[in-house]
């Protein structure tokens, strides 16, 4: 069953307001397995991870928060077997580096017993989780078009920059493309820039070599959109055309603030994320609070009327 997280808000705010429950002298332990802050996006969800530790230990002074990262599937693996037979956890909340070679880690972990929360990328065995929370990656996709084509007026010239071939970046495309279906918006050209700003400069480079007019950019991503940005204020061509990323990228949510005319608009897919799998499990673990099988964040528009709720000037993403 799916719960539009609306509710997560209202788990957040139960979570600092209402009084704590359960037994104050068992200690209970949370395991957190994610990826090492190696790009932007990692980075913020590092961080709000970090956050979100500190908010439930003081909140549930029963209940140990124990973070691991991890730069490849190798060691993330190794880590489940550390949170289990070593620090000895009662619930595991995961971001996979992998879907498919972490299937198998996280089954055993679930063996043993353990209550599991799955984050962003699922697994290739769905039925190993009990929660799964994760970004509308199709809906981040309808909403940059839907946006699009406002701005446009239905009819333009477009780039797209993808991002890896993975199954969250054939939702988050496919879902675009049938909701420009119908218009004059033309697709010029479409590469991957694999979600990395470097990528992104390098493609838009070339897109800018082959293309003399173009309305419009859509980056999907964030981390990518920085270096198109970059491209195209070095081609002297940013009158001419818009960018639309998307995460929620503080930098870039503070150009939508600004009402910065190259970044009119951004797509959230939150690294914060994190922090709500975390305050579900932790409720769950402590108050024993009912949960959803899953959790959908949903792919809100950022406009400079509501962008400052979004803004976190302290994170690094």
């Amino acid at each position: 069953m799916k719960r539009r997280l609306g509710l997560i808000a209202a788990i957040a705010a139960g979570l600092m307001l209402a009084p704590a429950t359960g037994n104050a002298q068992q200690k209970i332990r949370m395991g957190v397995s994610i990826p090492a802050a190696t790009h932007g996006w990692a980075g913020g969800l590092n961080w709000h991870a970090q956050q979100a530790e500190k908010r439930l230990e003081q909140k549930y002074p029963n209940l140990d928060v124990i973070i691991v990262t991890a730069r490849d599937v190798g060691r993330q693996a190794n880590d489940l077997e550390d949170l289990v037979s070593v620090r000895n956890i009662d619930a595991l909340v995961i971001l996979p580096f992998e879907s498919a070679p972490m299937t198998d880690p996280v089954r055993e972990v679930k063996k043993q017993g353990k209550f599991v929360t799955v984050v962003d990328r699922g697994l290739t065995d769905p039925t190993i989780q009990d929660v799964y929370v994760a970004g509308n990656n199709p809906e981040m996709g309808r909403v940059s078009a839907e946006f699009m084509k406002e701005k446009l007026g239905g009819k333009g010239d477009i780039v797209v920059l993808r991002g890896i071939p993975t199954v969250i970046d054939n939702q988050r495309v496919d879902a675009f493309m049938k909701a420009i279906e119908g218009t004059q918006i033309k697709v010029l050209g479409m590469q991957y820039a694999n979600w990395n700003r470097d990528d992104g400069f390098k493609v838009m480079q070339d897109f800018l070599a082959r293309f003399p007019k173009i309305d419009a950019v859509w980056a999907q991503d964030d981390d990518i959109a920085v270096g198109v940005i970059e491209a195209v204020k070095q081609a002297n061509r940013d009158k001419e055309l818009f960018i639309l990323g998307g995460a929620g990228m503080k930098d870039m949510i503070k150009r939508v603030m600004d009402r910065d005319r190259l970044v009119p608009a951004d797509v959230l897919y939150p690294p914060a994320m994190i922090a709500d799998a975390m305050e579900i499990t932790a409720k769950h673990l402590v108050e024993k609070t009912p949960v959803q099988k899953e959790y959908v964040i949903e792919a809100t528009l950022v406009t400079p009327e509501n962008a400052a709720k979004y803004y976190y000037p302290d994170s690094p993403f």
